[in-house]
């Protein structure tokens, strides 16, 4: 192992270090098992709650089925980004089971069925970004750390009602990914997918929030959360739609400089039209 990724992993460990011992413990509200949308519908508890998850079990299973049948279907060019994309979809597929499991009767042992789901899901996302945007060995290597790291971080606050671990699990993708995705350049085309997937998910962690304000606001029809679900499903939609569309690009640029050049194309063209409008016509006579 190379001395600046020793260096990386060490000073990512006394950062989390100093993180837990100045920061106070975060308990698990029992009051986020009190759903605004409780009613039962042919004798499914949590009705909607519960089947709104159906969405993640199907896309799930079809980026499974795409990861290798047909052949070669997404296109996998690089080592380990078949094994992380499956790690993803098998936590997407996971999420349709361990959701709609919690939502059955919510409390905070079948919450670890809901969440060591999601987890696995974005700790892959983290290192299909590494394999693909800065160095393909270290993010195949990084697959099984950064899974492990997500279950420890819910087995930690299962045992100890501590939920910083976890909290960082989830926010350091929510940056980390968006940043990735604008700074670094991408190897295949469709990067712009990504931001799509990372704006339903925000999208959906303020329809969360918004739980009972949402119910009432529909007149008891749907809940914030029953949309949540639906909303976060878009997220893997998005992202098999990228796989499926996407092809290698010949030179890699990333979309902030895409981005820069589009404006400076775009002023230049502005300055050229104002450089026509001052030319002087002749009269005709």
């Amino acid at each position: 192992m190379k001395k600046g990724t020793i260096y990386s992993w060490g000073a990512a460990i006394v950062i989390f270090l100093v993180l837990m011992i100045v920061t106070p413990t975060i308990p698990q509200s029992q009051a986020y098992h009190d759903f605004a949308d409780q009613r039962s519908f042919f004798g499914i508890p949590n009705a909607l709650n519960v089947v709104s998850n159906f969405p993640f079990l199907i896309i799930g299973l079809l980026g499974l089925v795409l990861c290798y049948y047909p052949d070669d279907y997404f296109r996998f060019s690089l080592r380990g980004e078949r094994l992380g994309w499956t790690c993803f979809f098998v936590g997407v597929t996971a999420v349709g089971f361990g959701s709609s499991y919690y939502h059955l009767h919510p409390d905070d042992a079948r919450l670890v069925w809901d969440r060591l789901p999601m987890t696995i899901a974005f700790t892959s996302i983290m290192a299909i970004f590494v394999i693909e945007r800065i160095d393909e060995r270290k993010g195949t290597y990084s697959i099984l750390p950064l899974l492990l790291a997500g279950i420890v971080s819910i087995l930690y606050w299962r045992f100890f009602d501590d939920l910083r671990p976890y909290a960082l699990v989830q926010f350091v993708p929510c940056i980390a990914i968006p940043l990735m995705a604008i700074l670094l350049p991408p190897m295949y085309t469709h990067s712009t997918y990504w931001l799509c997937a990372l704006g339903f998910y925000l999208l959906a962690k303020v329809e969360e929030a918004a739980d009972k304000p949402i119910y009432s606001w529909t007149h008891h029809i749907l809940s914030g959360h029953s949309v949540k679900h639906l909303c976060a499903a878009m997220v893997p939609v998005f992202l098999t739609l990228m796989l499926a569309k996407r092809t290698v690009q010949t030179e890699r640029i990333s979309l902030y400089k895409t981005w820069k050049r589009s404006k400076g194309k775009g002023s230049e063209e502005e300055s050229l039209e104002c450089t026509y409008s001052n030319v002087a016509t002749e009269d005709t006579r």
